[in-house]
């Protein structure tokens, strides 16, 4: 029964904000399309496609708004209009009692609040789709006497969040499967797969050891950075549905009369925020994937100024070698106007099936990228080239791997950053030499010497051990040539007793027959 209720909430926030209208003009031809034309008569709503989606997953709740945000990201798959309205979707969610907060945090800790906390700010300074943070400020234990006065920021999953989450996610399953069956274009929407992709970025998000797990990670990767801040993980303080880090200070990204008025340069940090991101990608092949300004701040303290502080660490990409090599040599060509190569690292990659045709792809891949290059190279957005080589990919039966979704996902998300700090900017000659320089390290000079010092742990374990693996070896093949010595040995003996054995055997028999022969003659005669 709450199932069905909650069905036919959906079904009447769609028909509140129009969306019934554009559902009709979408499906096929048949009874249901005939029902919605009727129902649409009486639609009160006038707002445009994108804007009608995006107020009806607002007014259904934080896990429907979480699922437009994802769905915003997918632009090789949806109308720009509809795309652009989805960008603007935000958590602004009513925060959970601050009773329930504490209990949950003491549960978590397994103490209470006071004995953990000098200070403990009630209110929620932010509270999203699945979490909320309070500020507080650490007392010092006789194991670590360092915490006394550490400012720090406490992340708390919201309680009841997981069978919520679980009842939409089934309802989203449904209506995607009504999309794929009744919507015209419903197949090439792949609504289970988009989906299937939300379910995996929410279970990912509800577990809070795994997001500190990712922050650590980026931190110790940026260890000693003058250009990005991490913030530091209590280990001992965080668990499933409780996280507690280090209390960041800075001016979000987004107030750009603030960093303007406190003296950041807004050009520098628009090109330190483009070479942050491509380092992640192609040096690391660990990236923050949920770069909104929201998750952006700027330090302004006196030692860290100018820095980048990232946060919420819930969606993170990773990329393996080939992915990293198939992307820097795809922006490398594209901007060199190679298409035959970016056709054919295509067909490296084993995402189009090998026997298609080079040409035809590059065919494909030229008639994308020409008309880029009537523009100045600082108004080529690399995330769209990406979105449309992908798209141009589609029809060669590509298979888009959910890795580079998320990483065309955080290009537009940086790209968009970086040309709002700096309209002007770049970004390809500020990523190139990144770029070029991964390169030289993977197929270069450098990159061969670079192999060599990795292998030379390996080398050095195997080296003192090479006299000893030769004199085995020897004493083996010895052993060998020895034992296949006295086989060979035994069988001439057994062949020559054979032979001995027919020779005697051969002479009997011809003794027998001269005799034999010799005492007829006698007797005859």
């Amino acid at each position: 029964m709450r199932q069905f209720l909650r069905l036919f909430k959906i079904l009447f926030t769609f028909w509140r904000f129009g969306l019934v209208k554009i559902v009709r003009d979408s499906l096929k031809p048949g009874l249901v399309k005939t029902l919605l034309t009727i129902v649409s008569w009486l639609t009160p709503s006038s707002y445009s496609r994108g804007q009608s989606l995006r107020l009806a997953l607002e007014a259904l709740g934080p896990i429907f708004v979480k699922f437009g945000q994802v769905l915003s990201t997918r632009r090789d798959l949806l109308p720009e209009d509809v795309a652009d309205e989805l960008a603007k979707l935000q958590d602004q969610v009513p925060p959970f009692s601050e009773a329930k907060s504490i209990a949950l945090i003491e549960a978590s800790l397994g103490k209470k609040i006071s004995d953990v906390f000098s200070s403990f700010n009630q209110k929620p300074v932010a509270s999203a789709s699945v979490a909320q943070v309070h500020f507080a400020v650490l007392k010092g234990t006789s194991k670590y006497p360092e915490w006394e006065g550490k400012e720090v920021a406490i992340k708390v999953l919201r309680p009841g969040i997981l069978p919520i989450i679980e009842s939409d996610l089934a309802l989203l399953r449904i209506l995607a499967g009504l999309v794929e069956k009744l919507w015209q274009d419903g197949k090439r929407l792949k609504p289970k797969e988009n989906v299937d992709e939300f379910d995996t970025y929410l279970h990912d998000e509800l577990d809070l050891m795994r997001e500190a797990a990712n922050a650590s990670q980026l931190r110790r990767n940026f260890e000693g950075s003058d250009k990005l801040m991490i913030p530091e993980m209590y280990w001992d303080l965080c668990g499933l549905n409780v996280m507690v880090m280090e209390r960041m200070h800075g001016i979000p990204i987004s107030k750009l009369d603030q960093l303007k008025a406190a003296g950041v340069d807004l050009k520098k940090l628009a090109s330190d925020g483009v070479e942050i991101f491509f380092t992640q990608v192609f040096h690391d092949g660990f990236f923050h994937a949920d770069m909104h300004p929201g998750n952006i701040f700027v330090s302004v303290a006196p030692k860290t100024f100018g820095r980048y502080i990232a946060l919420d660490f819930g969606i993170v990409g990773a990329l393996s070698d080939s992915d990293k090599n198939y992307l820097a040599q795809n922006f490398l060509a594209f901007f060199n106007r190679n298409y035959r190569r970016v056709a054919e690292l295509h067909i490296e990659s084993g995402w189009v099936p090998k026997e298609t045709r080079v040409e035809e792809l590059e065919g494909a891949v030229r008639a994308v990228c020409e008309p880029y290059f009537d523009r100045p190279l600082k108004e080529i957005s690399l995330g769209i080239v990406l979105m449309r080589l992908f798209q141009a990919s589609r029809r060669f039966n590509v298979e888009i791997q959910p890795q580079l979704t998320l990483l065309q996902k955080t290009l537009l998300n940086v790209e968009g950053l970086g040309r709002q700090l700096d309209p002007d900017m770049d970004l390809w000659k500020t990523a190139k030499p990144v770029l070029e320089r991964w390169v030289d390290k993977q197929i270069g000079i450098r990159g061969f010497i670079d192999r060599i010092k990795d292998e030379a742990p390996h080398w050095a374990k195997l080296v003192p051990t090479i006299p000893r693996l030769l004199v085995n070896w020897l004493e083996n093949h010895q052993e060998s040539q020895k034992s296949q010595t006295e086989e060979l040995m035994l069988r001439l003996l057994l062949e020559q007793k054979k032979t001995r054995t027919l020779i005697w055997s051969s002479m009997l028999f011809a003794a027998g027959l001269l005799g034999g022969t010799l005492f007829t003659l006698i007797w005859l005669g």
